[in-house]
């Protein structure tokens, strides 16, 4: 597998209002969009930084994986996302290898990113999130 690249790094935050007070207001990064996942069950912050993004994430229910881990540590970094150019390529190979994944087949957000996390312990106790994004209309 080649090819990667970091796409974001997700901190859980209780309060993105509060949260964004730090990270837009007084650091001085940009919000590049805000976003409302109901099937995550969370509200997103992406700041953009270098190449990348910061993802800040905020549960919306206590009931959800990032709801648990909320209350479980308070916050913080919760993963690592890793830009893929073929997800269904990268997770095969990492099925081959016998790493844990989370998801066996990538799920789709609404934008048409495909995404899957891999599991701590195949990691050395980082989530990681691989991400491939849809190709441009122009290039479609």
């Amino acid at each position: 597998m080649s090819g990667f690249q970091i796409n974001h790094i997700a901190i859980v935050v209780s309060d993105l209002s509060n949260a964004l007070g730090f990270w837009r207001d007084a650091l001085g990064l940009p919000v590049g969009r805000l976003e409302q996942n109901d099937t995550e069950q969370v509200e997103i912050a992406f700041l953009p930084v270098g190449g990348a993004e910061i993802e800040l994430i905020s549960p919306t229910s206590g009931e959800t994986g990032v709801g648990r881990y909320l209350a479980k540590t308070g916050g913080g970094l919760h993963h690592l996302c890793l830009e893929v150019p073929d997800i269904d390529a990268a997770l095969k190979s990492l099925a081959d290898a016998h790493v844990e994944l989370i998801n066996a087949a990538p799920n789709t957000r609404d934008d048409g990113t495909r995404y899957a996390f891999v599991h701590p312990r195949s990691t050395g106790g980082v989530l990681l999130e691989l991400y491939e994004l849809p190709v441009p209309k122009a290039e479609a």
